[in-house]
C-alpha cells in the first residue's frame, strides 16, 4: 500500500510497497520494543539473580540484612555511599508491598497486604531517593521496582511537585497494600497514631521519630529497618545499634 503524501513511511527509502521481509522486520522490532517495555515495568525480577555478574552471592552483607528481618524487628544497614543500601531497602519494601517474594528470600514475610511507611530526611530526598526508585519518574510511572501492573493509584503530596503522599499497591493475595511517604522534616507528629507493619527510614532519623516508628509496629508483628551512611559520625543512635548488634564481633567501625 502506498503512503499518503504527508504520511511518513516506515518502509526503506525508495520503497513504495510492503514486502514479506519488511513485514518480518516490523514484527521483530515491535516484539523487541514490547519485551523491553515488559522488563522496564517489572524491574524487581532482575535484582539479586542466581547467576551472572550481579549474582546475589556477591552481596553477602545485603543478604545478611535481609535474613535478619526474619528474627529481628529492628535493623540497621550501616554502609558507605554508593554500595546499594537504599536499593536494598527499596527491594525489600517492594517484596512486602506486593507479596512477590522470590524463592531465595529468607527474610521477613507477611502473608497479606501491609501498611508501610518509607521516610527520608527531607520531602525532596524522599521523592528523589525513595519514591523514584520504587515507582519510576511520574511521567513514566511503573518503571521503578514496583511492577506497573501492581500500582493501583497514588495521591499527590501538597507543596512539592511530582511527589506522592500515599500509594496503593496490589498484593498477590488480591488485597491492596498502602505505602505512606514521609520525611523527618515533617516532625514527629506526622508519625503519630497509625499502626504499621513496616517502617523504613532512609538515612539517620531523629531519635523521637525512630521511637515512634517502633511504637507504630509494636502490636502488628511489624519491622523497622534503617539504611544509612554515618555522615554525622558515630552518633548516639548508631552507638545504640552497635552495642546491641547480633553481629557485633564482625563490626569494624572506626
Amino acid at each position: 500500500m502506498s503512503s499518503l503524501p504527508n504520511e511518513p513511511s516506515s518502509l526503506p527509502p525508495g520503497s513504495e510497497t510492503s514486502s514479506p521481509e519488511a513485514d518480518r522486520l516490523q514484527r521483530e522490532l515491535a516484539a523487541i520494543h514490547q519485551e523491553n517495555r515488559r522488563r522496564e515495568e517489572n524491574r524487581i525480577h532482575s535484582y539479586f539473580p542466581d547467576s551472572g555478574p550481579y549474582r546475589r552471592a556477591l552481596y553477602p552483607k545485603h543478604l545478611q540484612h535481609f535474613r535478619m528481618g526474619a528474627i529481628r524487628r529492628e535493623r540497621l544497614f550501616l554502609a558507605g555511599m554508593r554500595v546499594g543500601k537504599t536499593l536494598a531497602g527499596a527491594v525489600e519494601m517492594t517484596y512486602h508491598l506486593t507479596g512477590m517474594y522470590p524463592p531465595w528470600w529468607e527474610g521477613k514475610r507477611f502473608s497479606g497486604p501491609v501498611r508501610a511507611v518509607a521516610s527520608g530526611d527531607t520531602a525532596k530526598n524522599t521523592r528523589d531517593f525513595i519514591q523514584h526508585p520504587l515507582f519510576g519518574l511520574p511521567d513514566d510511572l511503573g518503571t521503578g521496582l514496583i511492577p506497573k501492573a501492581a500500582i493501583v493509584r497514588t495521591t499527590p503530596k501538597h507543596g512539592l511537585a511530582e511527589a506522592y503522599d500515599t500509594a496503593y499497591i496490589r498484593h498477590l493475595t488480591g488485597g491492596v497494600s498502602r505505602l505512606s511517604l514521609k520525611s523527618y522534616d515533617q516532625g514527629v507528629r506526622a508519625y503519630y497514631g497509625t499502626a504499621e507493619e513496616i517502617e523504613w527510614e532512609d538515612e539517620e532519623p531523629p531519635l523521637e521519630i525512630h521511637t515512634q516508628c517502633l511504637i507504630r509496629t509494636m502490636t502488628t508483628g511489624g519491622i523497622v529497618y534503617v539504611t544509612l551512611t554515618p555522615l554525622e559520625g558515630r552518633t548516639a543512635f548508631i552507638d545504640e545499634f552497635l552495642r546491641t548488634a547480633v553481629n557485633r564481633d564482625e563490626l569494624e567501625y572506626r
